[in-house]
């Protein structure tokens, strides 16, 4: 037990914590933009609902160790490159996201058909966690394989998680609220599922790209389209 409670470890808290934060975001991005299909007397219930999901999900995963590096193991093969369990699930997880945020688009700028308008209708919170669901164990799969990179022990592994998951419940009510109140960071917020779901699809196919790429753009985006509501306000006053 003393060995637990060292600078190493305490280092190694601190670290992970953030950049399970930053991992994160990318989820956070989704779970809002899932539970603003929902009714308002429901849909803080839901975002919580959804970031406890994404917290259980990495824990399960934590202690399904095994599991998780049991899905770097090959397949079979396609055009001479081996195909993992990691690799289907990033696929199919950046295909939804394509899918997902480029039907939400449709609907902001051409207006839900009669079948959407029933799909809409059936929206409920149960559909809602579903797809957080789904969507939270594809997610983890690179945020446990970071804490597993990043600490030695399980216990530090399960702190850092429920620390980050405690800082996105603090700052995702602002974020959902600040989203809803503005159609155009909306939008944006679609495109950031787009930009996501091709980091996914690309890494599913075996094409690293650096997370550091996407976080900057999505950092200088927002911070671009913060710049333009600042100047529709000053224009408005």
């Amino acid at each position: 037990m003393s060995g637990l409670f060292s600078l190493e470890n305490a280092v190694a808290l601190v670290t992970l914590t953030a950049l399970e934060v930053v991992l994160g975001v990318d989820n956070i991005v989704f779970i809002v933009v899932i539970t603003g299909r929902l009714p308002e007397a429901v849909r803080d219930r839901a975002r919580r609902l959804g970031i406890f999901l994404a917290m259980f999900s990495r824990i399960v995963l934590l202690f399904g160790l095994s599991l998780v590096l049991g899905l770097g193991a090959p397949l079979f093969s396609v055009l001479g490159r081996a195909v993992s369990g990691r690799d289907l699930a990033l696929l199919a997880g950046g295909l939804f996201l394509l899918g997902k945020a480029t039907f939400e688009i449709h609907d902001k700028l051409e207006g839900p058909g009669r079948g959407a308008e029933r799909a809409g209708a059936a929206f409920s919170l149960a559909g809602a966690v579903v797809q957080i669901t789904i969507l939270d164990l594809v997610f983890s799969l690179d945020s446990v394989i970071t804490a597993v990179g990043m600490a030695q022990h399980l216990a530090v592994m399960v702190a850092a998680i429920v620390l980050a998951v405690a800082f996105m419940l603090v700052f995702s009510g602002p974020l959902s609220g600040f989203v809803h109140r503005h159609p155009t960071i909306q939008m944006l917020a679609f495109a950031f599922l787009i930009l996501v779901g091709v980091f996914l699809v690309a890494e599913g196919l075996g094409k690293h790209i650096d997370r550091g790429y996407i976080y900057f753009a999505m950092a200088f985006s927002l911070f671009v389209e913060v710049l333009n509501l600042k100047v529709r306000a000053r224009r408005a006053a």
